[in-house]
């Protein structure tokens, strides 16, 4: 997802990263093991003037606030679920939320925490959108008051920016960097999958004023995230190419525990770190990969590891993100990526343009002729484990006939680390076995996936 600007005064403009770490009152409750089952979930598009694809959530603020944490590893097993999401920049699945359920659309967000959702009063001038969540309809609803260890941290280790209202509620507020806004309560509230299964009640935003339509799914390794809170073992899903024929949104996969297509997969163990170690530029909570190196087509390049790999300030850092479209190198290796291209289809590069401030490998030309030139991609991990982006898939189509690589400068955005997107995950299962510390991949036709 996009990377967090606060709503404090207080705060210098900087690219700032939530991590909601703090104690609950109460301990998460074990879903039952023997449950299994598969849930078809609708999705929808992105609107085209929406820009989180353009951005990352990896990103940490001030490491003297993140050097004693701990990441939570989720207890082995609980249940199974199956959904889809359409696949437009952001990746949207949507869950079943409250008793009864009311399903809200969210962006699958490996790179942030704090899940929220649309809560919106129903006022006579101005109606609610019609996805949004209506709080007083549902039994298991409940809000957190001042009081709680959430609003009153004993540690100065908690940097979402919470204040009490005037209804002595729990209410947070931040921007992202792409301009959403997300304002709200911090609330408790289920995920019902079924009228026999569901989660004990989550710790959520409940977001009064956005910008933004959809809400977020945050999965990644923070005590906080969904996936933590909700004690799931694993959690995969599979990106559909986005090339499709018109009015058509290709749809891929979302699972919540065991995945049926797991046995082809290849795994490499995630990077471990020192809680004791200050690293200023290093996300904790991310899923950090073990990279080697990149190739385009036969080629090798020339980057040295370590360009991939944290430094003692946690620069280098290679994370995998949902919620960000394209791929953000650090300058060494974003500058090798460049050359490369340069030497092979220089003259057709389009001149003085950067897209999004970050990327600046576009062009005008056929893209089909020019990714023949280019070749295939591939990113090169530990064990032999590899993502590899063929010819047909290596330019991005962001509109007015222009193509991009996918890759853009990561110092553009403010960070010093290395961020694999979404864009190049399309056709590829991705699983996070959470209580093995491990990703997994493997090839798929993801829009056949689904079925």
């Amino acid at each position: 997802m996009a990377l967090l600007f606060y709503h404090l005064p207080f705060l210098p403009f900087l690219f700032l990263f939530l991590h909601f770490i703090a104690s609950l009152s109460s301990p998460t409750q074990n879903l039952n093991d023997t449950l299994s089952f598969s849930f078809p979930l609708t999705s929808l598009r992105i609107s085209p003037d929406v820009k989180v694809q353009t951005l990352s959530s990896s990103l940490v603020a001030g490491a003297s606030k993140h050097g004693t944490r701990r990441l939570a590893r989720p207890n082995s097993g609980s249940y199974n679920y199956k959904t889809t999401f359409k696949y437009s920049m952001a990746l949207i699945v949507a869950l079943p939320i409250g008793t009864p359920p009311q399903t809200q659309q969210m962006v699958l967000d490996t790179g942030s925490q704090l899940s929220w959702i649309q809560c919106h009063k129903k006022l006579a001038k101005k109606p609610p959108p019609t996805a949004s969540f209506d709080p007083s309809l549902s039994s298991s609803f409940s809000v957190l008051p001042c009081n709680h260890p959430l609003c009153k941290p004993r540690i100065p280790d908690f940097t979402l920016p919470t204040s009490c209202d005037q209804n002595r509620l729990c209410h947070y507020s931040y921007f992202y960097a792409d301009g959403t806004l997300a304002e709200g309560n911090l609330v408790r509230e289920k995920i019902t999958f079924s009228r026999s299964q569901s989660t004990p009640p989550l710790i959520l935003g409940c977001a009064t004023d956005s910008s933004e339509d959809k809400g977020i799914l945050g999965m990644n390794l923070g005590r906080f995230s969904f996936a933590s809170q909700s004690k799931i073992s694993k959690f995969s899903y599979c990106v559909p190419t986005h090339r499709t024929k018109p009015g058509v949104s290709p749809t891929g996969s979302f699972y919540l525990g065991q995945n049926p297509n797991s046995h082809g997969f290849q795994y490499i163990n995630l990077l471990a770190f020192p809680q004791s170690r200050t690293m200023p530029n290093m996300d904790p909570l991310a899923y950090t990969l073990p990279m080697l190196g990149i190739k385009m087509g036969a080629k090798k390049l020339a980057i040295p590891m370590h360009v991939f790999r944290p430094d003692a300030g946690g620069s280098g850092q290679t994370m995998i993100d949902s919620g960000s479209e394209f791929t953000y190198l650090v300058d060494e290796a974003y500058n090798k990526v460049r050359d490369e291209v340069v030497r092979l289809v220089g003259p057709r590069l389009k001149k003085g343009y950067v897209y999004g401030g970050v990327a600046d490998m576009c062009f005008d030309g056929n893209p089909v002729q020019i990714g023949r030139l280019i070749g295939d991609m591939v990113l090169e991990f530990e064990k032999g484990v590899e993502i590899r982006v063929p010819k047909d898939r290596v330019l991005a189509d962001v509109g007015g006939g222009v193509h991009c690589l996918g890759i853009g400068r990561s110092n553009m955005l403010g960070i010093a680390s290395n961020i694999i997107g979404n864009f190049h995950q399309q056709n590829l299962w991705v699983e996070f076995d959470l209580a093995n510390r491990r990703v997994g991949f493997g090839k798929a036709d993801c829009s056949r996936a689904a079925v």
